[in-house]
């Protein structure tokens, strides 16, 4: 699993799913706790690992009073 750092702020943010639709939502509250699961999408500027920069669409979940949680990298657009 490669590990990054978010540069900047995340644009074009989308929601994938809600509430039932998150599939792995028993996991999500089990660790992290109670909440309104959304998975979400973005773009961002990324630094990786290795301390190559590009800009790639990220996926993650979220819930309010939870914050941020499971970053991945989908696709690498540059």
């Amino acid at each position: 699993m490669t590990s990054f750092d978010i540069l900047d702020t995340i644009t074009a943010i989308e929601t994938i799913a809600a509430g039932q639709g998150v599939y792995i939502r028993r996991y999500l509250e089990r660790t992290y706790g109670k909440g309104r699961w959304r998975k979400m999408k973005g773009l961002a500027n990324l630094r990786l690992s290795d301390g190559t920069t590009c800009y790639a669409e990220i996926h993650w979940f979220e819930a309010h009073g939870v914050g941020r949680r499971d970053f991945k990298i989908k696709k690498v657009i540059e």
